[in-house]
């Protein structure tokens, strides 16, 4: 304990005594503990190398032109629901005012499910792309109001080269998942509404093998050969929904499924691409279905073989990886390749 005093409380001998100066007692260097670089390396991991994306400034995200693109869509998908998905014969005969006031309540049903199930689509990839910061556009909708569909959905521009794997593989992966979540409630309450028709109905449409199992689950009364009438808001915005969906989970190009694919197998994705495209050619060509063509050409201008992503070493997981493998049948159940 030190406490503070002065000569005066000292014994006169003791204030007479010579003071030895102070022990100096020296203190070691401390010696550097050793660095163990595995350690260091693992917990730091190396930097990449910066790409020329990394170093372009982010573009300002178009705002009007999607906007307008998607009201124009809503305006086509209500008009082709009220005209019970055939605008043209009711063009043709000066009777699409008519068909309008008559119908606008299936229009509007249509319009709102089928805008929905695209928006939900849509905005999967979007978040994702917010929230791994790739630079990505809002989406802009494809109306198309002299079809029976209305649109031909949506696409989203983004710099995938600012993406790693694992980060395409989530943002190609959440836009079907998050439409599905919401076409499968819709198409469960139009199968259950619909009317059954003879094979002569008026719109015939192929059936892709998700509907054909609901079917048979919610209505087993109709059997076999039992045909929903397609002239249905619910159940028509639901074949939409699964004919995009599908059509966007083939394992080629740029589509959903080109990114899902490429997460898996990095580089071997592209021998699935060129099979698949093979097997569509010969499809188009020897079963002579060239209502295709259009949407075949189009797949071969963006190019068959997947790009590199930012980093092709990033690993999935195991979980990635299982829902990766099961996402692969989503176009076996949603895809309809026979139309009509």
């Amino acid at each position: 304990m030190l406490a503070m005093m002065n000569d005066a409380s000292l014994p006169d001998d003791a204030a007479e005594q010579p003071v030895a100066p102070p022990r100096v007692v020296p203190i070691p260097p401390s010696t550097p503990s050793p660095v163990n670089l595995e350690t260091d390396a693992s917990a730091h991991p190396p930097l990449r190398e910066l790409t020329a994306a990394d170093l372009r400034s982010p573009r300002r995200r178009r705002v009007v032109l999607p906007v307008f693109l998607f009201v124009a869509t809503c305006v086509s998908t209500f008009f082709v629901g009220a005209l019970d998905w055939n605008p043209e014969l009711y063009i043709e005969s000066n009777q699409a005012g008519r068909a309008l006031a008559a119908n606008w309540t299936e229009g509007l049903i249509y319009m709102g499910a089928v805008i929905g199930i695209l928006l939900t689509h849509e905005m999967g990839h979007f978040l994702q792309t917010v929230r791994y910061g790739v630079p990505a556009s809002l989406p802009f909708f494809i109306p198309v109001p002299f079809v029976l569909t209305g649109t031909m959905g949506a696409v989203i521009g983004m710099e995938g080269s600012r993406a790693d794997r694992k980060q395409l593989f989530d943002i190609g992966l959440s836009g079907p998942i998050a439409g599905l979540v919401v076409a499968m409630p819709i198409i469960w309450f139009g199968i259950q509404s619909a009317t059954v028709v003879p094979i002569s109905g008026d719109i015939q449409l192929g059936d892709p093998l998700i509907f054909k199992l609901l079917r048979d689950y919610l209505r087993p009364e109709l059997g076999a050969d039992g045909i929903l009438d397609k002239n249905n808001a619910l159940l028509m915005a639901g074949w939409v929904g699964m004919l995009i969906t599908g059509l966007n989970m083939l394992p080629i190009s740029q589509l959903d499924g080109g990114h899902v694919i490429y997460g898996l197998f990095g580089r071997k994705a592209h021998y699935f691409a060129r099979a698949f495209l093979i097997a569509a050619i010969l499809f188009v060509v020897v079963g002579q279905h060239y209502n295709w063509t259009v949407m075949l050409v189009l797949v071969i201008l963006l190019g068959v073989d997947h790009p590199p992503t930012r980093d092709d070493s990033v690993r999935l997981g195991p979980a990635r990886t299982l829902i990766g493998l099961a996402s692969l049948a989503i176009p076996v159940l949603c895809f309809t390749p026979l139309l009509m």
